[in-house]
């Protein structure tokens, strides 16, 4: 049986009658510089295709998504005499995560119970930390979601971006006021998030985090991070 191969550049056969160093120096270059070469079980040949430039890519691709989250994450009206606050990266990412921990779950729309998830998702920040050392954790809370709001229809879809419930929307005004209240320069932290769903007492996120543990005293214990996600330490 006659053997094909297709190629989608325009480029010298990777065989040779030169020597065995000249070729395998030949292949490498090849490989790295030009194309990656994928193996065809098909036509026992090779398939060659140039690699676009991911970076440029995955840069923009980040850029979207960086852009849809904050114009979904409240701030104060354009009309609004005040300063508007800024969300930090952290919080950011955070919100990227509840909204991914909602489409795992295929739920229709970002809860507290979401929110609560993303930080500890992102897991990087104050807040997040403080949370597990007092017992609140990822896989504590996934699990205590399903009990409390079980699963979704195994055969549904949650939108790319799943809406806020009302009082997700809540928390995260919630967020926002209180940096507003604090007449602090500085960003909307992960902390502002945390605290903006324990303030809302009906939600999920509430009931999930009082659950574990976690009470008033520990919610002024975690206002003392407010300020900032990290503890910068210079050695």
């Amino acid at each position: 049986m006659a053997t094909h191969s297709f190629s989608l550049l325009s480029i010298q056969s990777l065989t040779s009658n030169s020597s065995n160093k000249q070729s395998e120096n030949t292949n490498t270059f090849l490989t790295h510089k030009y194309c990656k070469a994928l193996a065809t079980t098909f036509t026992g040949g090779k398939l060659l295709i140039r690699p676009q430039n991911l970076n440029n890519f995955t840069l923009k691709r980040r850029r979207s998504t960086v852009a849809t989250v904050a114009f979904s994450l409240p701030i104060t009206r354009p009309e609004s005499s005040e300063k508007q606050p800024k969300w930090s990266s952290r919080a950011i990412q955070a919100f990227v995560m509840a909204e991914l921990e909602a489409r795992k779950l295929k739920y229709p729309n970002t809860g507290t119970e979401a929110l609560l998830m993303g930080i500890l998702v992102e897991g990087t920040s104050l807040a997040a930390k403080f949370l597990r050392a007092n017992g609140v954790t990822f896989f504590k809370v996934s699990e205590e979601t399903l009990k409390l709001l079980g699963r979704s229809d195994m055969y549904y879809f949650s939108p790319e971006h799943p809406p806020l419930t009302k009082p997700a929307q809540k928390a995260l005004d919630w967020a926002v006021n209180e940096k507003l209240k604090s007449g602090e320069d500085g960003e909307i932290t992960v902390t502002h998030i945390a605290l903006g769903i324990w303030s809302v007492k009906e939600s999920a996120g509430h009931k999930i985090m009082s659950t574990f543990g976690f009470d008033d005293e520990k919610a002024k214990e975690l206002a003392k991070f407010m300020d900032k996600d990290i503890e910068l330490t210079y050695k």
